[in-house]
Formats: structure tokens, sequence, C-alpha cells
């Protein structure tokens, strides 16, 4: 299901603990991390794409989890130009998503990877709030900071700081938050 525009609808998950730490996905076989997504399937609403995915790609289900919140709005990302297939049709040029914020409310043993035929992970681990951004594919980065700066409020302590300016200092002194200015 393409839109108009030649998006693919999607959903995002950033899944955190107790700690505000949040679920990290190593891509099957690949050094390539990410946090779970996928795509809406035609007349299925955001939130049970949302749990289908869960359920695909964690093994966890609703009950395992609490939802914190959700974008208010759909967060676009194209794809590289090398990525997009000129042949398929309707052409897909990326994807928009809706992205959720939950907590994971049972023991980190229940997540599993080894239920499906064909799984998307093949490891994972809890990382501080902000290390994505500086992990994540170049291209999926922006959409990544906005969901991150927008759900980052719903966990916003001490120690989860709503702000990645700092963070991304670090190591990404190119990449510009915006209203930011680069060194």
């Amino acid at each position: 299901m393409i839109d108009s525009k030649g998006y693919r609808p999607n959903v995002g998950i950033i899944l955190c603990n107790d700690e505000g730490r949040v679920f990290w996905a190593k891509r099957m076989g690949v050094n390539a991390w990410q946090f779970p997504q996928g795509g809406i399937n035609d007349n299925e609403d955001p939130e049970a794409a949302m749990y289908r995915e869960l359920w695909e790609e964690t093994g966890l289900q609703q009950q395992h989890v609490q939802v914190l919140g959700r974008t208010r709005y759909w967060l676009r990302y194209q794809l590289p130009e090398r990525y997009i297939r000129k042949s398929s049709m309707p052409l897909c040029i990326g994807q928009k998503q809706i992205w959720y914020m939950l907590r994971l409310i049972t023991a980190d043993s229940t997540v599993r990877f080894d239920h499906c035929a064909k799984p998307e992970f093949d490891s994972w681990r809890w990382v501080d709030y902000w290390e994505p951004l500086n992990d994540v594919v170049y291209f999926k980065r922006k959409v990544y900071q906005k969901a991150m700066i927008e759900l980052g409020a719903i966990l916003a302590t001490e120690s989860v700081p709503v702000s990645a300016v700092s963070y991304l200092a670090k190591d990404h002194k190119s990449f510009k938050v915006k209203g930011s200015r680069s060194k």
C-alpha cells in the first residue's frame, strides 16, 4: 500500500524499560541496528499494525507492554536513490510512519526472535535513550530524531534529557539538530 505521494505507511516502535533505556535490535545477519518497525497492511489501523509488528519482530504481545504515547502526525523519510525500485508500481520513494513509545512491563527474557520462520533480528540490547541517533542508517536519522524528541518528553527525567544536542555532539558534529548550530 503506497500513498499518492509515494510513501508506504509504516509504524515505528520505541520500547523502553523502567530506567529510560531503549530496545536496540540488530538486523539478522548484518551489523545494522534499528528500532522495530514495519508496514501497515490494507484495512489495518496504526495501533493494530504496531501490535502485529511488535509480535512478529520481538515476540512481545499486548500484555507485555504499556503504551505511553504516539507521534501526533506522520513522520516521513525518503529512500536514497539506489534503494528505490524504479520498476515497481506504484513507485515507493520512502515511508511515512506513526511512532509509538512503549514500556516493557515483563521480564527481558520474554523477548524472543525464534517464534517466526524469518526473524528480522538476531540480537538486541538496552541502550541510552539517544544512542540510536548515532547508530541508525543515515537516511533514517532525521525521522528517528523527530520521533525521539516528540516521544522523549514522555520519559523526561534527569536521566533522559529531551534534547539530543549534547548527545549528538559527541560523535556527529556535522549532524545538525534543528535550531542548533554546529561548531
